[in-house]
């Protein structure tokens, strides 16, 4: 029988494996349901321009012909660009639930006083509440805000899909400088910034260590507080001078250090995936020209890839990798291992996709058929 410490542990492992493995399968999904149905953006230039091309007739199927899952709660139904930027977790999981949620409810028919930015005011107590949890020295009470901030980030998934629902918008989709876009942008920061806040205000109530081993003792700091591995088990005075493991605080100042590189990565990345969201919708969806070559940009390898590249990178699944770390309680130890390579991978990923832009215009307006 295995302790129960190693018995949580298998069954989060578990669990993660089986959602990485639920997300990858839903990615082999989307990727087929976009090259071969029909996709309502581009239904007019499908039916007027590759009338003769047996894999037009095949692409012109349309998906809710064939699918056995409803469309209502199906996230693979209406594949738009922001669809194809959201994270794996909210995309595929809180997505189809938020409808399921509102199917039953039938919030958006009947519950009018529930509006979007309602729904999006509410989630910002429950992250205030979540944030002060995260600040309790025992980790189950953490765990506990942890459950909260994802129940703030699936009602952040609900309010739009109810504002959805409310305009007959079908798929996901940025209304770029709507009052909804930015009540739903302020109440997100503040939610976000409570977290991060509660992660602050833990690790200075109770700093994480810093650990030497091996280390000769005259060179240790011994002002600091230190703590003797276990497994020793020895006093100070009575201790070798080397082979022992003194674990001193970490500085106030270095907790900040890395609480403020951690939030500029996320700030970026919100910047960037926000702008490319808002490029995407220009070039693929907003235009009323060159319906051709829009639907074959669309539909290739590099655009999918280049959207993926964002819906692992994006400011969600930042909040997502970092509420694992918490719920575990490995929170310093991702904070600490990503605050300079994370900055490298987003600005690689921002170059990337800078260059990828200037290749999907030229493709938009050269491609005539499906090659």
């Amino acid at each position: 029988m295995w302790p129960p410490s190693q018995a949580s542990k298998f069954l989060i492992l578990l669990v993660l494996i089986l959602v990485v493995i639920y997300c990858v399968f839903m990615d082999t999904l989307l990727y087929m349901r976009v090259q071969y149905y029909s996709i309502e953006t581009f239904e007019t230039s499908t039916q007027t321009t590759f009338q003769e091309s047996p894999t037009t007739r095949l692409r012109a199927l349309s998906y809710e012909d064939v699918v056995w899952i409803p469309c209502s709660v199906n996230p693979l139904c209406h594949p738009t660009v922001k669809a194809l930027m959201v994270d794996h977790i909210n995309h595929y999981i809180y997505g189809p639930l938020c409808a399921i949620l509102d199917k039953a409810l039938r919030i958006s028919d009947r519950m009018l006083f529930l509006t979007p930015n309602t729904i999006s005011c509410a989630h910002v107590f429950i992250a205030m509440i979540g944030a002060n949890l995260l600040t309790c020295p025992n980790l189950s009470v953490r765990r506990m805000g942890i459950v909260l901030f994802q129940i703030r980030m699936f009602l952040d998934d609900l309010d739009g899909h109810v504002a959805r629902e409310r305009k007959h918008i079908r798929g996901e989709r940025s209304e770029v400088g709507s009052l909804g876009y930015w009540v739903d942008g302020i109440c997100d920061l503040i939610g976000v910034v409570a977290m991060m806040l509660g992660i602050f205000v833990y690790f200075k109530q109770y700093p994480p260590r810093r650990g030497y081993r091996g280390t000769s003792a005259s060179a240790l700091p011994y002002y600091q507080l230190k703590e003797m591995n276990a497994a020793e088990n020895m006093e100070k005075d009575h201790a070798s001078d080397v082979g022992i493991s003194y674990k001193t605080k970490v500085s106030l100042k270095a907790i900040i250090q890395v609480i403020i590189l951690f939030s500029g990565q996320m700030v970026l990345s919100s910047v960037a995936w926000n702008r490319y969201i808002n490029v995407y919708q220009e070039m693929f969806e907003n235009g009323n020209g060159y319906l051709a070559g829009r639907l074959v940009t669309f539909r290739s390898v590099r655009f999918f890839c280049a959207t993926l590249m964002w819906r692992i990178l994006n400011p969600h699944s930042y909040l997502h990798v970092l509420s694992l770390a918490v719920f575990i309680d490995k929170t310093w130890s991702l904070l600490k291992s990503v605050r300079y390579i994370g900055y490298v991978l987003l600005l690689l990923a921002v170059f990337v996709t800078e260059y990828l832009i200037s290749g999907f215009e030229a493709s938009v307006k050269t491609s005539v058929d499906g090659r």
